[in-house]
């Protein structure tokens, strides 16, 4: 919810003499979207439509995460690129009763969030932004709450240190007799130089679904020998991985460790050649070589949250090398 004399820059918490710089938080002129940046020269964008992350740059200026050329940041569409949060279901789920008639990916992305604040310390070197969405805040997608009519308020948490940038949900249910099932995925786009070149280490041995080919979806087993997945043509699957952190590398050399939290899962994606130059929004068509979607999510099965309970997820990603 919009506040009439929000400030375009937010406050440091403490002027007091001698404190080192503080991170700032600084919003568009239309309210759309904010910065935070570091004192030590790292910085993420947030779009409050979708609560989506749209940039994350080093000290150096170096973006982090792809964003399609063509990608909708005027509240028209959900993002192409960033990092979209999907919720409550995954995809679609035709058989399952509560979401079967949710759009694609749920109604996250596509509500608008309301920010609630910023926090940090003298002990803390990054800032943590906090963003809301409930089932009566007024953002929400108006088509998404008659399908979905849960009494439901999540937490979105976005942490910026100088080496990582950590994404949290909590979801609750606010309403004791009605329980709801859910599904949670941070559709993360990894920018990388040439996706021939990507070996990402953590998946071996483990279980996925396959949803490319004349068989999908159909259940596999990532091989152990070798122990790396790299990426040769359209790929969409979703692991279970007994390890908890995956590793993407470039020419040999690690560039992101994700590390999840209380999420069972890792989708990976890339839409090759054909399906990229066939989707609007995704620009430029050889934008594929340069992007790699490594996603942390509960979507293996549904997250039954009982009434005053709350489901909780995060992810860590870590520059490496």
């Amino acid at each position: 919810m919009d506040r009439a004399n929000k400030p375009k820059t937010l406050p440091k918490l403490s002027s007091t003499p001698g404190l080192p710089p503080q991170p700032t938080v600084t919003f568009t002129d239309d309210n759309s979207r904010l910065r935070a940046d570091l004192p030590t020269g790292e910085s993420i964008e947030v779009l409050l439509y979708g609560a989506t992350v749209i940039s994350w740059k080093d000290a150096t200026g170096d973006e982090k995460l792809w964003l399609s050329e063509a990608a909708k940041l005027d509240g028209s569409k959900a993002v192409r690129g960033g990092i979209p949060l999907v919720f409550p279901v995954f995809g679609t789920a035709p058989d399952h009763p509560q979401t079967k008639d949710l759009p694609q990916h749920g109604f996250a992305r596509t509500s608008r969030w309301e920010f609630l604040g910023k926090s940090t310390s003298e002990s803390m070197v990054g800032v943590k932004l906090d963003f809301g969405l409930s089932s009566a805040t007024p953002g929400l997608d108006p088509k998404a709450a008659a399908l979905w009519p849960f009494k439901f308020n999540l937490i979105y948490s976005v942490t910026l240190n100088p080496e990582s940038l950590t994404t949290s949900i909590v979801a609750t249910n606010d309403d004791a007799a009605a329980p709801f099932d859910c599904q949670v995925l941070m559709h993360t786009y990894l920018r990388v130089k040439d996706i021939t070149a990507v070996e990402i280490t953590g998946l071996a041995s483990a279980p996925y679904t396959d949803k490319v080919g004349p068989s999908a979806p159909s259940t596999k087993t990532q091989p152990a020998t070798p122990p790396t997945l790299t990426i040769t043509g359209e790929t969409d699957r979703v692991y279970t991985p007994t390890e908890d952190a995956v590793t993407v590398s470039e020419a040999g050399q690690p560039r992101f460790r994700v590390t999840r939290d209380n999420l069972a899962n890792v989708v990976v994606w890339n839409p090759w050649a054909d399906k990229a130059a066939a989707m609007a929004d995704f620009k430029p068509d050889d934008g594929y070589k340069n992007m790699v979607c490594v996603e942390p999510g509960a979507v293996g099965g549904w997250q039954a949250v009982e009434g005053g309970d709350a489901f909780e997820g995060a992810q860590t990603i870590k520059l490496v090398g």
